[in-house]
Parts: structure tokens; sequence; C-alpha cells
């Protein structure tokens, strides 16, 4: 009988919608607290969450679906939003900083030593949260006993969500925009009083754009390296349970750490999402195995916990592409110990007539050259899909009309696929900047071609990430190029295809002159694993708490469109995610929030590249509303990145603040 069913005790629990914790330096964060009732006379374990979106009307839907349920079972939780946002004094002025992970170290002490606090913090968190869960866990504060940190990174530079690869996402600028809007929002006046506006109008006053600062920083510098876990895994003394999703950007996060820290890691089919309500199914009871880990480490529960094994992920059935899924069909695999002696390596050879070989025939002759368009890459999905609409890759053949394919002859694969991919090429360059996209596509007979995984390669960071070089002109160089980690079941008689691209828009900023690429030689590196047809690991049924209570005002909508003008060449991405309109039974606060994106590119021209953004985000309640307009744009040249940013604040339809930005920044990509 597991530790679930045996529980016998629920606790009643009380929820305090605004519970003010005051910094070394006098500011107040505000926190979300969910106590058991009994905490007046018992001591209990603490989790804590700390992130920047806004616990009154950003989390409150997943919080309400997750908190409730660990305090129930004996566990203080604290939701608490970081400065500047919410109803939190102070003014963000960057993610990640020194300030940010301080006031963490501060809360967690100050929590340890509350009457209703037994001394042990656990600290969880997805995405913004799971990362500054791992650097706060690097910093080893006294009373921190275990994390859990979903889709998150271990390096800030190469795998997240401004640079991969030494290429620049376009998300740089997407996510920028995002956080300009949500910073921009003002604290709820039914909880900080009168003084709402004022603190308004200095966050906005205040209010960095952020895609500025960290198009400043286009190498690994100092600034990536704080905050990367990865620069020394020694550190990480702490218990983490790692999960991530194979739809989700952050997948290579989880066996990183299982291989370099005391760390289990769990990764499915999900997106970025907590996986007891995440999408594609099936979920997993991820609050008892949450349960479960905090039991061992905060409350010292002998459960057996550390002895699960070390690495468990989902292996996904192959299935022809779609842009959106409700289920991936597979089944779960354990690994006692990664990396795993179970996984084997197979090379396929880069071959003439454009076939993937077993067999490694000298070829007397180049093998292709790689010239893709500028739009080649717009059925990549979004680099973090979120859920939100058609976000994930679609059919790739549009791409692989672009790319340079090698293709096996059809397949009865007995291994799945498990692990990161690597492809090692032997290229020569046009020119001296370059990147190199690579796709491994899983072909049906009908010439379907869905995208396994992929890897990107900014060509002057080759050799290292710190130090850029040209390429060589007119020599052979040889690049290694590691695709995300997967796990994945090709069907029988479906083929491999390696796909090779020197573009790949949207998803990454072309460089302003990018190289024609000669293939002389290669191999793909295909991690394998003796393949599978049931579980070898079951996790509970997903479980919720209650779900949050509103009224809907409007549906939400999601739009993707891509448009072709036939006038001008241009090719363009346009997205609208309107999130709707609903009201909260509670406390009454109507809230609306639309995004939008669009894309341009000319197929023969990198500089041609332009991303714009556009949010409107709305509050009211009663006489009471507020609405943001915020923008976003660059382009650039040979030389020059050109950001644009602009703001603006109304209050009951009033224009109240204003406030655009340009700026200039030397390309280094």
């Amino acid at each position: 009988m597991g530790e679930e069913s045996k529980r016998k005790k629920l606790y009643k629990i009380e929820e305090i919608e605004h519970f003010p914790i005051k910094m070394t330096d006098g500011i107040q964060l505000s926190a979300k607290v969910w106590k058991p009732i009994s905490a007046k006379s018992e001591r209990f374990p603490v989790v804590l969450e700390y992130i920047p979106y806004r616990k009154r009307d950003g989390t409150h839907v997943r919080d309400a679906l997750t908190h409730p349920y660990f305090c129930e079972r004996g566990y203080v939780c604290l939701r608490v939003d970081l400065r500047g946002n919410g109803d939190s004094e102070g003014l963000l002025f960057d993610e990640y900083t020194e300030t940010e992970l301080s006031d963490a170290e501060h809360i967690i002490d100050w929590a340890s030593k509350q009457e209703w606090s037994n001394g042990n913090i656990g600290m969880m968190g997805i995405s913004w949260g799971g990362f500054n869960s791992l650097q706060v866990a690097f910093r080893r504060p006294k009373a921190l006993k275990a994390i859990i940190t979903l889709c998150s990174t271990v390096d800030r530079y190469t795998d997240d969500i401004h640079y991969k690869g030494g290429c620049l996402l376009n998300e740089n600028l997407g996510w920028g925009a995002t956080m300009l809007s949500y910073s921009s929002r003002p604290p709820d006046p039914s909880i900080v009083g009168k003084k709402w506006k004022k603190m308004w109008l200095e966050r906005l006053k205040n209010q960095p754009h952020l895609s500025d600062i960290w198009l400043k920083h286009q190498k690994k510098d100092k600034y990536w390296k704080h905050g990367s876990v990865c620069e020394d895994y020694s550190k990480l003394e702490t218990p983490i349970l790692a999960i991530g999703g194979w739809g989700d950007a952050y997948k290579n996060a989880v066996p990183e750490l299982v291989k370099n820290a005391k760390a289990k890691g769990i990764i499915g089919p999900w997106v970025h999402k907590y996986p007891h309500f995440a999408v594609p199914k099936p979920q997993i009871g991820f609050l008892q195995e949450a349960i479960r880990w905090w039991d061992r480490w905060l409350k010292k529960i002998d459960n057996g916990c550390e002895a699960d094994p070390d690495y468990r992920v989902y292996v996904m059935k192959g299935e022809p592409p779609k842009s959106i899924y409700n289920y991936r069909d597979g089944y779960w695999i354990k690994e006692d110990n990664w990396p795993s002696k179970a996984i084997k390596n197979k090379k396929l050879f880069l071959s003439s007539n454009n076939v993937l070989s077993l067999s490694n025939k000298k070829n007397k002759c180049s093998l292709g050259v790689i010239d893709s368009p500028q739009h080649c890459g717009l059925k990549g999905g979004e680099y973090c899909a979120i859920w939100l609409g058609p976000e994930l890759p679609g059919d790739q053949r549009i791409d692989d009309a672009y790319s340079l394919c090698f293709d096996t002859n059809a397949l009865d694969l007995q291994e799945d696929i498990v692990g990161s991919p690597e492809l090692t090429v032997t290229l020569k360059a046009s020119s001296p900047n370059g990147q190199l996209a690579v796709r491994l596509c899983d072909i049906y007979p009908d010439g379907k071609s869905s995208r396994i995984t992929y890897g990107i390669l900014n060509l002057k960071f080759r050799d290292s990430y710190t130090s850029p070089k040209n390429i060589p002109l007119g020599e052979e160089f040889t690049v290694k190029l590691t695709l995300d980690h997967i796990a994945y079941n090709l069907p029988k008689g479906n083929k491999l295809r390696i796909s090779l691209s020197n573009a790949y828009w949207p998803l990454v900023w072309p460089v302003n002159d990018s190289a024609k690429l000669e293939v002389v030689k290669g191999f793909l590196s295909l991690p394998l694993r003796k393949g599978k047809k049931s579980d070898e690991w079951t996790f509970p049924a997903s479980v919720t708490s209650k779900p949050w209570q509103g009224t809907e005002i409007r549906k939400p909508n999601n739009k993707r469109q891509i448009l072709f003008d036939e006038a001008t060449d241009e090719v363009f991405l346009e997205i609208e995610d309107d999130f709707g309109s609903y009201e909260d039974l509670q406390n009454k606060l109507v809230i609306s929030s639309t995004a939008r994106e669009k894309w341009s590119i000319h197929p023969h021209d990198p500089l041609s590249a332009k991303g714009e953004t556009h949010w409107t985000e709305e509050r009211s309640r009663g006489d009471w509303s507020i609405r943001t307009e915020t923008f976003s744009s660059m382009t650039s040249d040979k030389s020059y990145f050109y950001l644009m940013s602009k703001v603006e604040a109304y209050e009951k339809a009033k224009l109240i603040f204003k406030k655009k930005r340009k700026s200039k920044i030397k390309r280094v990509l």
C-alpha cells in the first residue's frame, strides 16, 4: 500500500490572499498562503513557489489545482510574487538577478523561523520558478532541503529562450515583449489600497525592455554564466526532482541534472505545463509524486523515494505530423542509472544520392550544397509550446524541400531512439558567417514528414560559446551538432531523414551573410535502446485540487497564419492569442488579455527580417478599470540590431502614461 493510500488525515486549510513579507531593505513582497488551520498548534514543512506572474490574476488557475493539495496533506504553501509584479512592492530590472535570488534566500530563512514551520523548506516551480529553484539550490541556503524543478535549464546561454547553439532565437524579442506586458500591469487596489496608482506609475517609468538587455550579451559571458548551474554541478547538494516534456523547449536539462547532480528525472509527452493537467496526454499524478518527494526530504519519512529509478521517460510512438496533439500513444521506460549502459549508438552515414546509410562508403564528390531560402523553417512550430493552439511542428515536407536531405531505406527498427542524436559533418563555406539547422524526421510511406528532434548551431561558435571565430573560407572544417534529447519509437516501414538547412525562420534570426555550405562527409550517431511494447513504469493517475471558479465573458481564441505576398515575395507568420475575458467569482476582478505577433522576411534577403509584437492587458472591477498596450519590434542590418518598445497605460480609457524607446546594438551574430 502506497503512502497516499495510507494517509488518513487531510488537514482543513485556510487561504490568505495577501501576506506581506518584508525584505532586508524594507520592500514588502506579497505572498498568497495556504496553511493548515492546525498550524496554530502544529509545525509543518513549507513549499515555496516564487515567480513574477501575478498570483491573483496570472497563475491563480494553476495555483488552485496544486497548492491546496499539498496543504491538505500537511504543508504550508507560499506563492510569492517577485519585486515589481503583482501586489509586491519594488521594481523588476531583469530575470534571475542577485536581488531576486537573495530575496528568495531571505524568504526561505524567514519561513524556516515561523511558529508554524518545522524549519524544512522545499522550493518548486515551472519555467521561471524552475530556473530560480535550481539557482537558489546552487546557493545552498541552510533551510532548503529539496526542490522540484519543471521545464527549466542548466545553461542560460546555450539552451534557453534567448540563444540556442549560439543562434539568436526570435523568442528573445517575443519573451521580452511578454514581460514588457506582464510587468506593465498595476497592483490590485483591493490588496494594496490607495497607493496602487503610485506603485503602477513607478513600475511604468522604470520598466526595462528586457530584450534590449539580453541582446547586448550575444556570447556566453559572465552575464549568462550567472544562474547557469552547469558551471559547477558540485554546488547542487539539494535533492532535485527534475521534470520536462518532449513538447517543451526545456527537455535537455533533465538528463543533464540526473547525470551530474543528486536528481531524479521524469520526461513525458507534454508541452510547457505541469504534468497533472498538461497536454498531450497521458498525464501523470504529479501531485502524488511531489508529495512523496516532499514527505521524504521535508518530513523525513522513509518512503523509498530515493530508490526510484534515476530516469523515467515516455517513449512516444511515431504518429503523422500535427501541430496539435491531444494524446500521444507510447509507453514509459525506466533507467536505474543515467547515462544508461542500455543505450547503444549506431552510426548512419551521409552518402551520395541523398542516402543515409549504414555503410561508410567513401564519396568521390560533394554530397550536396545547403542553400536554403530565408523562410525555411515555417513549419517548425513554437520554440516553447505552451498550449496556445497550433504550436507544435507540423508536416516538415515544406521545410524539407528547402533543405539538403538524406534518407534511410524503409526500416524495421527494433530499438527506440532514446537520448540525444549527434551529427558530425565536414563542410566548406562560402562566407565567414553561417548557421546550421539539423532536423531528424520520421518519413511516412505517403511522404509525410514528422520532426522527431532538432538542433541548431551558429558556426562561429563551433569550438566555443565564449570566443566566436569566423568560418575558414574554402577550407574543410568539421562540426559536431548535438540534437535535443528525445524518446521515440519509429513505426515499422517508415524512413529516417536528416534535413540540413542554413536558415530556420522564424525560430532563429538570420545571420547577416549566411554561408552556402558544401557537405563533404558526415555521420549521425543515433542513441538506441531495445524497444518495448508495454510500460516499464506506472505512475498514479492525475488528480488536482478543486478548480478555480470564474465566469467566462469572452471565449479564448488562437490563430496562426502563414501568408505569402505574391507582389513582394515576402513571407509572413501572423499569430494572435486571445486569452479571452473572465470574472473571478471570489474577488470580482475582470481579466482580459490578447497577444499578437508578426514575423516577416524575404526569402532571399536575411536583412529583411522583422519581428513585431503587440499586447493588450485589461483589468476592471466596478468603476475601476485600466488597460495597457505594449509594442515591440526588431530589425537588423549587417552591423546592428534595431529595437523599439512602447508602453501606453490607460485609466478609465484615458491615456495617463506613454513611453517609447529605441536602441541600436552592434551585431556579434
